[in-house]
């Protein structure tokens, strides 16, 4: 197994306070996850791995999705003795991202790009970074014109005698 790029601790992130900042900004929306919730995600290396089931019901997908990261190699997992799939936690960690990136949007194509980068050392964060960059401003254009679509829609919603949600 080749060898991955480490990622910064669960313990790193929550004593710096910027980034528990960002980390609230992106996973606490009103009636959102909860950066605690994050955290259980992001178990410490240590923790024991979990098998496919156990993974997918934490993340939120399917087991397929989960086979299908590893297939086209954005994940490697390993396997017990038995050969099943044994997610750690830095696999994990891994997955967290890709789901959240999937769901908001960015291409497979460039999620392989990324873990490209990752796997490659170092060197890459500033191309890691212009690829987030470039993403997080897609991503609030797309928030800005779903907030004008809400607003027609409880402008519609008032309109028609209904009320309005904040």
């Amino acid at each position: 197994m080749r060898e991955r790029a480490q990622s910064p601790s669960v313990v790193s992130v929550t004593e710096n306070p910027a980034l528990v900042a960002a980390l609230r900004l992106a996973v606490d929306p009103p009636g959102g996850v909860s950066v605690e919730a994050l955290c259980e995600l992001a178990r410490d290396d240590a923790a024991s791995a979990w098998d496919i089931a156990t993974a997918a019901e934490h993340l939120g997908v399917n087991p397929h999705t989960l086979r299908y990261y590893e297939r086209i190699g954005l994940v490697e997992v390993d396997r017990d003795s038995a050969g099943h799939r044994s997610y750690d936690a830095q696999t994990i960690r891994r997955l967290v991202f890709l789901i959240r990136m999937r769901t908001s949007g960015m291409a497979i194509s460039d999620l392989r790009h990324y873990v490209e980068l990752v796997d490659a050392g170092e060197d890459t964060i500033p191309e890691r970074l212009d690829l987030l960059l470039e993403h997080r401003d897609t991503l609030r254009a797309q928030i800005a014109q779903l907030q004008l679509a809400l607003a027609a829609t409880e402008y519609k919603i008032a309109a028609y005698g209904g009320s309005a949600q904040p």
